[in-house]
């Protein structure tokens, strides 16, 4: 599917395990249905929500193609082919497109980090192998390094580097970066409590946790935004901060899977490191989920 216009809610889906710690595929495509359903705009799959670091290749390429063949070209599919290793990531992009996702997501090279020839030679190698739209990952964070405005105004030129999710959840980046958008190389907010901000700046969307638990409450703020009603765009972002914040409470997905859990769509079940969530979380959790009327 051609996803060169897309815009809105791109939802950075988990992957539901089993209690013996297999990929649940019937939980999977419930949860493609869920936000097909909703609104939901885009679908990323094997990115940081979807544990995709514990996964084997096998099982990354498995659930690339049940979610290709669940949404059948409803909405274009985003797969995560990111790695500290320019090879492996080479090679997780051409598995995924042969598998036939849309567009691919880099992350920066975490770890080992490198310098800053060497994050743009990185992303350069998998953007040269590949003939899709691929969307730049930073998330210093996570990875302990960004991309440098260098390195973007540099990638942004690449013919296959169509967008960039800023997750650094900062303003100053964000806007340093918007000097660089265009027709053909777009944000999307990486964050989740500052969508409409880095809307206001240029980004198109956002790619998203939130819209795991509530996917027809993000569609709408962003398509409200882009339509120009800035006044309901603004209101939903401030008024489910509670229930965003808390989807972050404990380090994700670990909040969101609970969330789903307590939805019904998922079983809570996580690959370690990762465990479940605290008592306090799950308090904190419950509360706002109610309070935006996610659970009775």
């Amino acid at each position: 599917m051609d996803m060169t216009n897309l815009t809105g809610s791109i939802v950075a889906l988990v992957t539901p395990f089993a209690a013996d710690g297999s990929v649940d595929f019937e939980g999977l495509e419930r949860l493609v249905d869920f936000h097909l359903e909703n609104g939901t705009d885009g679908i990323l799959v094997l990115g940081t929500t979807g544990e995709s670091s514990t996964m084997t290749d096998e099982e990354d390429l498995a659930v690339a193609r049940c979610v290709v063949e669940r949404v059948a070209g409803r909405v274009p599919v985003i797969g995560g082919a990111g790695s500290n290793a320019t090879f492996e990531s080479e090679r997780k992009a051409a598995g995924l497109v042969k598998v036939g996702v849309d567009g691919l997501l880099l992350i920066t090279p975490y770890y080992n980090k490198s310098n800053e020839e060497g994050i743009y030679r990185h992303f350069t190698a998998v953007l040269d192998e590949v003939d899709v739209p691929c969307i730049l990952y930073n998330i210093p964070g996570r990875t302990g390094c960004s991309i440098s405005e260098k390195n973007l105004a540099r990638l942004a030129r690449h013919p296959n580097a169509w967008g960039i999710k800023e997750a650094s959840g900062s303003i100053e980046y964000a806007t340093m970066a918007a000097r660089y958008l265009s027709d053909d190389f777009r944000m999307f907010s990486g964050n989740d409590d500052i969508v409409v901000p880095l809307m206001s700046l240029g980004a198109k969307g956002v790619i998203s946790v939130w819209a795991d638990v509530a996917p027809a409450t993000v569609h709408k703020m962003c398509a409200d935004f882009l339509a120009g009603d800035l006044a309901s765009a603004r209101a939903a972002q401030l008024e489910n901060l509670e229930l965003i914040h808390a989807l972050f409470c404990e380090v994700n997905p670990i909040p969101v899977k609970c969330a789903l859990a307590e939805m019904g769509l998922i079983e809570e079940n996580y690959r370690l490191p990762l465990w479940k969530i605290s008592d306090a979380g799950r308090a904190r959790l419950l509360a706002a989920m109610r309070g935006v009327g996610l659970v009775g």
